[in-house]
């Protein structure tokens, strides 16, 4: 198994991170990560979804947890694996942090770790930068 993991505490309001980040179709809106995204029904365990990353393949997933205002999670299959993903949100002192962790399990470990692994992680770090600012903006509406 190989891990992704990447956190960061943002200044804004934890509902309103909630609505920004379980509104899949508008991902691409603002997440400079997602090239297209869709829900196939309601943000819930068993609901599948569908999400295209700038530079990497579309891939189909199901949601597996969902904690309101403070986690989800998902998975997909790849060759002879999986890949599993967990969003976390804990409200600290100056904010929200925000963690995101990827779990890669099968045959293609070596290939996210000499090749997407340092890619995924910036990209994590991309994507809750620009969170705080749509939640932020989300806020103030």
């Amino acid at each position: 198994m190989y891990e992704i993991k990447a956190e960061m505490t943002i200044d804004a309001d934890l509902h309103a991170i909630w609505e920004v980040v379980t509104d899949v179709a508008n991902w691409p809106s603002w997440d400079p990560h997602e090239e297209g995204a869709r829900l196939d029904g309601t943000f819930a365990v068993g609901t599948t979804g569908w999400s295209k990353p700038h530079g990497g393949p579309a891939t189909e997933w199901t949601i597996t947890e969902v904690v309101e205002q403070r986690k989800w999670s998902s998975e997909c299959p790849l060759p002879g694996g999986k890949l599993s993903g967990d969003n976390l949100f804990e409200s600290v002192d100056g904010g929200v942090r925000c963690t995101k962790i990827v779990h890669v399990r099968g045959p293609l470990v070596p290939l996210f770790r000499f090749y997407f692994g340092k890619r995924i992680r910036t990209d994590m770090l991309k994507t809750f930068a620009a969170l705080e600012k749509t939640a932020r903006d989300k806020a103030r509406t």
